[in-house]
């Protein structure tokens, strides 16, 4: 099934248009509505005048009608088991089914440039790329097979990363060029897989103004003197969060800790079940995830930004550079984080934020009391916050790499 979805106005227009019409076919394993980051991409292409084919994985309930005329969306149909638990069961067959479909679909599209989103999307383009002989470009939106610790893979997934791994040298290789989101994974891709080149793109969000609004405290019928600070993402094993529960014990008294997110596994029940042990129902609220559209408005009503990702949990948490950080800057919130390398280089270098004095609850907490009862610091690096979303961290910046890579890539082949 093909879809059509709307370019978002002109602000990419500046970027300067492709001299001729280039067709660009990219790939994700998942429903393309929910990868705000590859829309940003498809967007800014079909801006600048390329063609642009997105193949998605989703089932059919899932998919919405045609709209206007800008960027096609091409259906891999799938069942909604699919949707719930992905490769988890019978993940060799799944992979494997999952991989022919691709190739299939891939193939019988018009393209100049493949583009394989994520590592799942990554076989299937490289496949269809030797084929017809196209340049494919990788965006690895994390670094491939270090996002699960050793210990909590089965055999099946071990096996798998393991002849994956062999692979993964090869095709990296024969891409046009790499794509990835820190400093820290562009060196480590560099290292590893001994890729002269990897372009950094940062999952920056497009540009917008939101001033302070009160939408947590009246979601949350809180006083207006409480002083919020805010973790956003998805509420899963690998973000910490129970030690933002066990931080919540050292709160002062007008001060709460809300966590707003989807939820993946039993994560959320667990976390409800230590709230209640640590007896902090009156310090921290879970709350679930709003509409990305909404996003900015529900982050501007909080007045600290958190992002205490554990540093031993895998190599991905360490060379992180999270979008919600970008979010929370544009929103204006003051950032407290822990000791995350391309983390810590954006907050020195803005003067937006602060890192954890450690990892301990404790110290977490207290470090949270410190900046929320600090109303000048606070206002300080508010104003640092705006100023830095406005004139560097932004789409509308980073975009021109984009655009830059994808006509070297253009001028090689033509």
């Amino acid at each position: 099934m093909k879809m059509i979805f709307p370019a978002c106005g002109d602000e990419y227009v500046e970027n300067g248009q492709f001299p001729t019409s280039l067709h660009v076919c990219m790939h994700v394993v998942r429903n393309a509505r929910v990868d705000i980051r590859l829309q940003r991409n498809a967007t800014t292409l079909t801006a600048a005048g390329c063609w642009v084919t997105i193949v998605d994985v989703a089932t059919s309930a899932s998919q919405q009608p045609l709209e206007s005329s800008h960027y096609q969306v091409t259906h891999i149909d799938v069942d909604q088991q699919f949707e719930l638990t992905r490769f988890q069961r019978h993940g060799w067959r799944t992979a494997l089914m999952m991989f022919i479909r691709g190739v299939i679909t891939l193939m019988r599209q018009s393209t100049d440039i493949y583009h394989a989103c994520e590592l799942t999307a990554l076989p299937a383009c490289y496949l269809a790329a030797r084929l017809r002989r196209k340049p494919l470009i990788f965006e690895a939106y994390e670094m491939p097979l270090q996002d699960m610790p050793l210990a909590a893979m089965s055999k099946s997934r071990r096996l798998f990363y393991g002849i994956m791994k062999g692979c993964l040298r090869s095709m990296l290789t024969r891409c046009a060029t790499v794509i990835t989101v820190s400093p820290p994974i562009v060196q480590e891709l560099q290292r590893r897989y001994h890729i002269p080149h990897v372009v950094l793109l940062r999952n920056l969000p497009q540009y917008r103004t939101c001033g302070k609004t009160d939408r947590l405290r009246q979601h949350l019928n809180l006083p207006a003197y409480t002083r919020i600070a805010l973790y956003q993402g998805n509420i899963q094993p690998d973000r910490g969060l129970d030690r933002l529960v066990r931080a919540a014990a050292y709160l002062e008294p007008e001060h709460v800790i809300v966590i707003m997110g989807q939820n993946i596994g039993t994560t959320r029940t667990e976390l409800r079940q230590l709230i209640m042990l640590q007896g902090v129902d009156a310090h921290i609220k879970i709350i679930p995830a709003v509409p990305y559209d909404d996003l900015l408005e529900w982050t501007a009503s909080a007045d600290l930004g958190l992002s205490i990702l554990p540093l031993d949990y895998t190599p991905n948490v360490r060379m992180c550079l999270p979008n919600k950080l970008f979010e929370y800057l544009q929103a204006g919130l003051p950032v407290l984080s822990s000791p995350l390398e391309a983390v810590r280089e954006i907050l020195d270098t803005y003067q937006v934020g602060r890192v954890v004095r450690s990892m301990d609850p404790a110290d977490v907490g207290k470090d949270i009391n410190m900046l929320l009862s600090n109303a000048d610091e606070l206002a300080r690096m508010r104003a640092n916050a705006l100023q830095a979303a406005r004139q560097d961290l932004c789409w509308e910046k980073e975009s021109t790499k984009l655009l830059q890579l994808y006509r070297q890539i253009s001028s090689q082949q033509a």
